[in-house]
């Protein structure tokens, strides 16, 4: 295995995962508060969990995002 290789290889992943879960969160937020489902002004509870049957992991990381 390549440490290098392995860490270039997770960032590329990681950073995917972030931009298309910002884009995908921001969408659905706007949508709500277009629907009129959020005024836009609370906090959504937000939950992503990390996969990789392959090794093992099974890691749900929990949090709040503010929209105002």
């Amino acid at each position: 295995m390549n440490e290098d290789t392995l860490n270039i290889e997770v960032r590329k992943y990681l950073k995917n995962v972030g931009i298309t879960s910002q884009r995908e969160i921001e969408h659905a937020v706007l949508k709500a508060v277009e629907a009129g489902t959020l005024n836009g002004s609370e906090f959504i509870e937000v939950k992503m969990t990390l996969e990789a049957p392959a090794i093992g992991v099974n890691h749900c990381i929990e949090g709040k995002i503010a929209l105002e």
